[in-house]
């Protein structure tokens, strides 16, 4: 789900809201969040695809400064839009926010010369249940706006969704 907030400018600046968690219930984002995570990425870097199970996070995600291309992927199983994905343009300047709900994995490759990138946390992280899917794996097909990216020793040995245990993904519950 994209968030576009009402965003307040003037001459001096600009305000909108990051977080209202009566406005944000009723359009069905859990109420609390646990954990809050701040990264810094210069262009190129790809972060991803993450994801975290028995202990899946919800992520709130928003770009402090610069832009990204981020996506998320449903790696649910038995979900009916299992494999899929979808991608968003996020920056300082439209504001937007993306709601990432638990049992979707998620990465974003940075555009601008650097990206300061916000996640809000439903769970905390927790190393065991830490995951990933391989970034370029052929069944997802993610249209990368990057082709050489830089990354992490972590996700270039990430596994295929394919290769992934069913108890290591998420389970759909209508």
């Amino acid at each position: 789900m994209v968030i576009e907030p009402t965003v307040f400018e003037d001459g001096r600046g600009f305000f909108y809201e990051t977080w209202n968690a009566e406005r944000f219930e009723r359009m069905g984002l859990p109420g609390r969040f646990v954990q809050n995570n701040l990264s810094r990425s210069s262009r190129g870097v790809l972060r991803g695809l993450h994801y975290q199970w028995p202990r899946p996070q919800g992520k709130l995600v928003s770009v402090l400064e610069g832009e990204v291309y981020d996506v998320a992927v449903d790696i649910r199983r038995g979900s009916p839009t299992f494999g899929r994905w979808e991608a968003f343009i996020l920056s300082s300047a439209n504001r937007r926010q993306l709601w990432l709900p638990p049992g979707f994995a998620h990465g974003f490759a940075v555009l601008s010369d650097s990206a300061l990138f916000n996640y809000l946390c439903t769970d905390v992280y927790v190393q065991e249940g830490d995951a990933g899917i391989r970034w370029d794996d052929a069944d997802v097909a993610v249209d990368w706006p990057v082709g050489a990216p830089i990354l992490s020793a972590k996700d270039e040995r990430a596994p295929f969704l394919a290769d992934v245990p069913e108890a290591r993904l998420p389970v759909y519950t209508p």
